[in-house]
């Protein structure tokens, strides 16, 4: 029986009241087929049942709208799907994964799981972990458990949203991996292929995984979305409201969801036809779950065979600013070509009313059969009829060729009354700018040149042309491989100017001013020879005067004005020149200026030669400082392996030590369970000394011993009932068939209790310790100074000065609390380190019969 008439079977059966009074029951008739039923293939989570699609809805409601995730990222409230999702029955709803694992799940990387996406599911309380560790220690994942699926898993409520059954987190789980699974090869197993969604990473691709999860669970099996009711927002349509309130987010938003997803072939807006050709309301489809059901779906709108067929529908071409006969999607996201139409997006009554006539091309059939309407398209082709001059027509070339059987306007040839063919100039001007329009160089064409690819204007660049345009007439003479070279050389000067610069934007202009600045140099583009040689070798090229690589002539490319170094080095030559110059007339007087001129370029090129020699070995000895900087870091290397390699032989030795405890093999000198044993008694002795600092007497041994061992009792009381707790909800059978795992879980509860335990009476020690005199002395004391401020002489009982010196009294309040805990415990741990050493120096006495082990001894059965 299919869905529709079992639907119909079930329906109330109406009663007929007969003479008698008795009411009869009579069989409906039950309507007929609607149609074919699709059968579901087993395993497909696209193909959902309505009650696993509400069951499953509710679920993941109940999750991202949580009031405990409100404020939170997509990218936590889809970790907590995904967690629902991956948790195991068998394991007390865990569910292990690592951090990086869960961001490839969400689209996000390791970084913003760690920080971002843990972190807020932890300070929500939503999220409870626990690092997961092997035999020898290592970590092997996230033990993750999701509070309130948990919470309602352990209420035993059915009823409850998130009390899903082990086949309902599958289904979930699989639903998940379909939409937007990372992928993976398992081992001896066939591969998972990724997800719709897999591909969509980075920012935004939690919110649209999100986004594509709620809208399949919301979309029946036809695949339509169901849209929100009542009104909405305009400007942004149904759809995008809806998507909006699903995610609860605003319509913009939701507009830019839907479109991401549109764009990703996963979901598609599609509008009901009318026979006016109006806006009408649009519908969201879900490809896959079409698809899923085999239900086809509808890529554009079907273009009307003749012009009358629809005459309003001819209208809607003139409303539509694309030149295809598609149909325009309204997503109420304002698209190309509909400018401020966008707004109305679901409003029909907005569409602007157009004459009726006839379209301008529209391909038809013969004139019997399309009446012989003008304006009229004849044939498929697009071509127009026959002419009379069909005969007149000339080749290209010039030759006669013979006459065709239709008109050859279609490929450009001319009309009556105009010119029959192009010149060669004409045609290949035309040529090259068709081939440029298609986005590559023109070839040469038959009867040209190579000179004739150069492009007479400046490149279409804008910044090029700024740069470029002193030199626009050197940019003419070039030719078409001389121009590629030429605007390659300039986009990396472009380039290498921008990375000098503080503000960007500023290149073309410096360049542009250097080629200004270079042509009058030369005295004008007249006197410039060879254009190609000057732009690449002269005229684009930074000309430093000083090591410094922001400087070009002299000056600044960054500031424009003149570069320091460049002073520096001028004055150390004239500085170098002078000192030549006066040793020459100390040691040589009485010289011509001819001969001194002459001394002193010697000396000059001596001291020039001097410098290189200096330069030589000091670059020698720069490259013996890296290459024994190299060697160090390479012996560095070295060392850091072996010593890694030493750290790893020390840790496996001591991975296979024995247990101090209990000897278990293979514990690292220390099992788990007795590392826990261990701190809990460390653990429940700080929180003796801590509860014994505040309530006895800390020179009575007797009051701290007394105080201790109601801690410990008190402690051990909360451990055995957090064991009993943990008894009714773990599987009994299985801890006494592994008594090692029992002993292991009552070893970690006692080592949580003890935990919060010492958190506890460290709060209420300090809250007691904040009420002794010392504290409230410091408190009086902050509160006046605080009050006592300059900004508060003029109204110290204000009520910024009170809530001020309030504060201030607390702080003061709790600093001295914590100093009085420390220092009490201080005190405890020094008369516990003596009780200890005294105990130790006076070793018990087996052959004093008043001693404890010989009265222990005298009393053992048997003596």
């Amino acid at each position: 029986m299919s869905a529709v008439a079992a639907s119909a079977a079930v329906l109330p059966r109406p009663r007929t009241k007969f003479a008698g009074g008795a009411p009869r029951r009579r069989l409906r008739s039950v309507p007929a087929q609607a149609g074919p039923v699709v059968p579901l293939e087993l395993g497909n989570p696209l193909q959902l049942s309505k009650t696993m699609r509400a069951r499953l809805l509710a679920a993941v409601r109940a999750l991202v709208s949580s009031p405990a995730l409100a404020g939170a990222s997509d990218g936590a409230r889809l970790a907590s799907v995904v967690l629902t999702a991956k948790a195991k029955v068998s394991n007390s709803y865990q569910a292990k994964i690592w951090a990086a694992e869960l961001g490839r799940w969400l689209g996000v990387s390791q970084s913003t799981v760690a920080h971002t996406v843990l972190p807020e599911l932890r300070a929500a309380g939503v999220l409870g972990s626990d690092v997961a560790t092997n035999a020898f220690g290592h970590a092997t994942g996230l033990e993750c458990w999701v509070i309130p699926m948990y919470r309602a898993q352990k209420a035993g409520d059915p009823q409850h949203a998130l009390a899903l059954s082990r086949s309902e987190l599958a289904v979930l789980l699989s639903l998940i991996e379909v939409l937007f699974g990372p992928g993976w090869a398992p081992k001896d197993k066939a591969p998972i292929p990724a997800g719709l969604l897999a591909g969509r990473t980075g920012r935004g691709a939690a919110t649209d995984r999100l986004g594509l999860l709620l809208m399949v669970l919301t979309t029946g099996s036809a695949g339509w979305l169901q849209l929100c009711p009542g009104s909405v927002d305009t400007g942004r349509g149904r759809p995008a409201a809806t998507v909006a309130r699903l995610l609860g987010c605003t319509a913009a938003a939701g507009a830019k969801v839907l479109k991401r997803l549109q764009e990703h072939g996963v979901a598609d807006v599609v509008r009901q036809e009318t026979g006016s050709g109006l806006h009408a309301r649009s519908r969201v489809r879900l490809v896959p779950v079409a698809e899923a059901h085999d239900v086809a779906v509808r890529e554009a709108r079907r273009v009307a065979d003749a012009v009358f067929s629809d005459l309003a529908g001819t209208a809607s071409g003139d409303l539509e600013s694309g030149e295809t006969g598609e149909t325009l999607v309204e997503t109420g996201i304002e698209g190309a070509g509909q400018g401020e139409m966008a707004g109305s997006a679901d409003l029909a009554a907005t569409a602007q009313h157009h004459a009726l006539h006839a379209s301008v091309v529209t391909p038809g059939g013969s004139l019997a059969l399309s009446r012989g309407f003008s304006g009229e398209g004849r044939g498929g082709e697009g071509r127009r009829p026959e002419r009379v001059c069909v005969h007149e027509d000339q080749a290209v070339d010039g030759e006669t060729a013979a006459a065709r059987s239709t008109s050859p306007m279609a490929e450009g040839g001319p009309l009556r009354g105009e010119k029959p063919k192009k010149s060669p100039v004409d045609k290949r001007v035309g040529q090259r700018a068709a081939g440029a329009g298609a986005g590559g160089r023109p070839k040469a064409v038959s009867g040209g040149k190579a000179q004739q690819q150069r492009r007479v204007g400046l490149p279409a660049d804008l910044v090029l042309r700024v740069a470029l345009g002193p030199v626009s007439w050197l940019w003419e003479r070039l030719s078409g491989w001389q121009q590629d070279q030429v605007e390659e050389a300039a986009k990396a000067e472009l380039d290498r100017l921008e990375g000098l610069l503080v503000l960007p934007g500023g290149a073309p202009r410096l360049l542009a001013d250097r080629l200004t600045d270079r042509l009058a140099e030369t005295g004008g583009e007249a006197l410039v020879n060879e254009p190609f040689g000057w732009l690449i070798g002269r005229g684009l090229v930074r000309r430093p005067s000083c090591t410094d690589r922001r400087c070009d002539d002299g000056i600044r490319l960054d500031t424009g004005g003149e570069c320091e170094n460049c002073h520096n080095v001028i004055h150390i030559r004239r500085a170098r020149r002078a000192r030549i110059a006066a040793e020459v007339d100390r040691e040589l007087p009485g010289l011509s200026d001819g001969e001194r001129h002459q001394v002193l370029e010697e000396r000059l090129r001596e001291q020039a030669a001097i410098e290189a020699e200096d330069f030589v070995w000091r670059r020698e000895q720069a490259r013996a400082e890296r290459a024994r900087r190299d060697a160090d870091r390479a012996a560095a290397q070295e060392q850091a392996e072996r010593e890694r390699e030493a750290a790893v032989a020390s840790d496996a030795a001591r991975q296979a030590l024995p247990c101090e405890d209990c000897g278990q093999d293979w514990a690292a000198g220390l099992c788990e369970a007795c590392d826990h044993r261990r701190r809990t008694e460390a653990l429940i002795v700080e929180a003796g000394m801590v509860a014994a600092a505040w309530s006895a007497d800390l020179d009575d041994p007797a009051s701290v011993a007394t105080a201790t061992a109601e801690v410990r009792t008190t402690i051990s009381q909360s451990i055995a009932t957090e064991w009993q707790d943990f008894l009714q909800i773990a599987d009994v059978a299985a801890l006494e068939a592994n008594p090692q795992a029992a002993e292991d879980a009552y070893a970690f509860a006692a080592l949580q209790t003890a935990q919060q335990a010492v958190h506890k009476y460290e709060r209420n020690a300090l809250a007691m310790l904040g009420r002794t005199e010392e504290a409230e002395t410091e408190a009086r004391r902050a509160y006046k100074t605080e009050q006592g401020r300059h900004w508060f002489k003029h109204n110290p009982t204000g009520a910024d000065a009170v809530a001020a010196a309030t504060k201030a009294a607390d702080a003061a309040r709790e600093r001295a609390a914590e100093c009085l805990l420390a220092t009490r415990l201080e005190q405890l741990r020094e008369q516990v380190a003596a009780r200890t050493e005294q105990a130790a120096a006076a070793p018990w006495s087996t052959g004093c019969p008043s001693s404890p082990r010989a009265r222990w001894t005298a009393r053992r059965p048997g003596r």
